[in-house]
């Protein structure tokens, strides 16, 4: 059976890191990730269309100055997009968020069975738990790049306006404007969580160490007679 003093630090990090399992959950299926408002207009008309959306839903409103705006509109981002380069980097964020949403589980697997139980093979100990952990927060920090490449640099939010209102062209005279809702900021709190994971394993660790190097001392100092006796 564990220490009390490695159960407990064990169980601290199995709070974190399913923490930010949870977190990657809830910020999946949300779509406070981009508010964008693009600037559009047509020969009688000008105005805006305001989106906001996640990684799979958004809604978007039409504001002209002049005329009729279409009615408000809810759609599937994956299904708006063309198969173009914002379609594919769009899906790599997804399959990012995936692939650190399956590290962060198995983090907090083994973080709790480590709590309960001393394993024998090496890569279920605290190698596991930093490995899982750093490439959880690996992934969420390369999603979270590319994310906004894909927003600033690739004209996401200007390909779903288009297709969504194909009437109307983006208007040269004036510049998309981004706004990073807070599902995208949860991705820092997501690889913040994994780091303390880490962090408490490694003093963990530290401490388990000293412990050894200073129980090997007194043999080390014995007299050799004793020793021998």
């Amino acid at each position: 059976m564990p220490t009390t003093k490695k159960t407990l630090m064990f169980l601290a990090s199995f709070f974190t890191s399913f923490g930010s399992f949870v977190v990657i959950c809830a910020i999946l299926g949300n779509q406070e990730w981009i508010s964008s408002i693009v600037p559009v207009s047509d020969s009688s008309s000008n105005g805006s269309i305001a989106i906001t959306y996640g990684l799979f839903h958004g809604h978007s409103t039409q504001e002209l100055n002049h005329g009729l705006a279409e009615p408000d509109k809810d759609f599937e981002v994956l299904g708006t997009l063309s198969d173009s380069s914002p379609k594919i980097l769009h899906l790599v964020v997804i399959l990012c968020l995936v692939i650190s949403l399956s590290t962060s589980l198995l983090s907090s697997g083994f973080t709790f069975y480590n709590s309960i139980s001393n394993p024998y093979q090496t890569f279920l100990g605290p190698i596991g738990v930093f490995t899982w952990s750093g490439l959880s927060a690996s992934f969420t920090f390369l999603a979270m790049i590319l994310c906004v490449g894909n927003v600033q640099s690739n004209s996401l939010s200007e390909d779903l306006a288009q297709t969504l209102y194909p009437h109307y062209s983006p208007a040269t005279d004036r510049r998309t404007t981004h706004r990073y809702g807070y599902s995208f900021w949860l991705t820092l709190l997501i690889i913040l969580l994994n780091i303390i994971t880490v962090v408490i394993i490694f003093f963990y660790q530290k401490a388990r160490y000293q412990q050894k190097q200073e129980q090997r001392r007194p043999m080390e100092y014995a007299p050799k007679d004793g020793i021998l006796f």
